[in-house]
């Protein structure tokens, strides 16, 4: 079965740190563009990052100051790290595969969603 699994969401303070993780099963991330998104209540499911097959990366919202993407293609994984922590990142975090592999995919193009991780910064 062709599936993406995200874990590493919880409940974290402000200024907090959390690692999230998104590992696939069924088939190898070598070739695959995957990105993250998020969902946070009330608002419209919203393109975080991605990371490309050959590692190049891309941040929505001058993003890249508090996450970072990475890949482990020998564990079949992607990263999410998110430094500093605000109530404002509280959301559902859920990670897709870009067939193309350079993330340029519209996010209605993204395949093999999971069913995300809960991510909840408050004090």
């Amino acid at each position: 079965q062709v599936q993406l699994v995200e874990s590493g969401g919880g409940l974290v303070q402000p200024g907090g740190s959390l690692r999230l993780s998104c590992t696939a099963s069924g088939f190898s991330l070598d070739y695959y563009g995957i990105g993250w998104f998020r969902k946070a209540p009330g608002l419209e499911r919203e393109g975080v990052a991605c990371i490309t097959s050959d590692g190049k990366t891309y941040f929505t919202n001058s993003r890249e100051d508090r996450f970072t993407i990475s890949r482990d293609n020998a564990k079949n994984t992607v990263y999410l790290q998110i430094n500093s922590l605000k109530a404002e990142d509280t959301a559902v975090y859920y990670c897709a595969s870009d067939v193309g592999g350079d993330c340029q995919s519209a996010q209605d193009d993204f395949h093999s969603w999971g069913q995300g991780t809960q991510v909840t910064v408050s004090s």
